[in-house]
């Protein structure tokens, strides 16, 4: 089998062969060109502390350990900020022994400031799901800003399946904008505090001044805050080829106190066609750490890392529409201008 990341129709051969699986079967628009997108269950745990299960434990002998009280979201259920949960997917894997997977939260959980980690039984590592693995999948949610109202179906993760090692064939730097468009462009936003509750399900439903406050930097300089979060956009336009899949990595850990939230993997064809043959903006989820940070236009703040496709998919990011794709500076879709 050619090695690389699995395009949609090969995530549809794995469903048909029950490889992948879910007890009510599989909404549209569940398969992306190169992932599908996880559904939350039926029901979530308040946890006291995360945690991984270790080689050879399973999550449920795990639950008792750190498990708080349980939720019923079938009717819908707020998990509020500063709060840790756990919520069993409707997906279940059974992977063949040369296919493993990663995990990663959807860009509009990344804007959201929702923290998100899939986890397996017997994991040692977040996000990773080791060839051949064969068991439940689980999501770890940890609301940062907002308090969120879920229910189950709700989509906030995404898996991509791989065959073979990884393997990056090269990487493209990304810089901050702090210019916009003119002397007094929006560069950028600041969530506010104590804002009301997002409803995941409720799409441009939320009015946007309620809950961010715009930013502006015309001397091209912005001074982060410790603790609070951005949403920012980067300079250069970002192209995903047919033949290939993309991930936003951190540059370095040392380049300044600040760390962003990058979610969700880059498909095929994103910005490709879009903007005029320019491409799509990154949009970068920025969180401020430890004491006050400045930073400057340009300054380079990320990398993607391009990784092979095992083959071509049949429709290309964007292609029958995308909230993100032609993208600049763009808010979650929850919100209306």
């Amino acid at each position: 089998m050619k090695q690389g990341i699995l395009p949609q129709q090969a995530i549809s051969k794995l469903i048909e062969s029950g490889s992948v699986m879910a007890d009510n079967g599989f909404d549209d628009g569940q398969i992306q060109p190169a992932s599908l997108d996880l559904r939350l269950g039926q029901k979530a745990y308040r946890l006291r502390a995360s945690f991984l299960p270790g080689e050879n434990r399973t999550i449920a002998e795990c639950l008792d350990d750190v498990r708080m009280h349980e939720i019923d979201i079938s009717a819908g259920a707020v998990l509020e900020t500063g709060c840790v949960y756990l919520v069993p997917l409707q997906e279940a894997l059974n992977l063949p022994h040369d296919l493993s997977a990663a995990a990663n939260p959807k860009s509009s959980t990344g804007r959201l400031d929702v923290f998100t980690r899939v986890i397996c039984d017997g994991a040692t590592a977040f996000e990773a799901i080791p060839s051949g693995y064969e068991g439940p999948l689980y999501v770890e949610i940890a609301p940062r800003t907002f308090s969120i109202l879920v229910k189950p179906g709700d989509r906030l993760v995404q898996i991509r399946f791989r065959s073979g090692e990884h393997k990056a064939l090269g990487t493209q730097t990304v810089s901050i904008d702090l210019q916009g468009s003119g002397t007094d462009a929006i560069i950028g936003y600041r969530a506010r505090r104590h804002s009301g509750v997002v409803t995941l399900s409720n799409v441009g439903g939320h009015t946007a001044k309620d809950y961010w406050e715009p930013l502006r930097a015309p001397e091209g300089l912005l001074i982060l805050d410790p603790g609070e979060f951005y949403i920012l956009a980067s300079k250069e336009a970002v192209e995903i080829p047919m033949d290939q899949a993309a991930e936003m990595a951190p540059i370095a850990t040392e380049i300044g106190e600040f760390r962003a939230h990058y979610a969700g993997f880059f498909d095929p064809g994103f910005g490709v066609g879009a903007a005029g043959g320019a491409g799509s903006r990154a949009v970068l989820e920025v969180r401020g750490r430890d004491v006050p940070f400045l930073l400057r236009h340009g300054q380079p703040v990320a990398k993607l890392v391009f990784e092979p496709m095992q083959s071509n998919p049949e429709t290309l990011y964007g292609q029958n529409g995308s909230h993100y794709q032609a993208q600049g500076l763009r808010l979650s879709k929850h919100f209306k201008d």
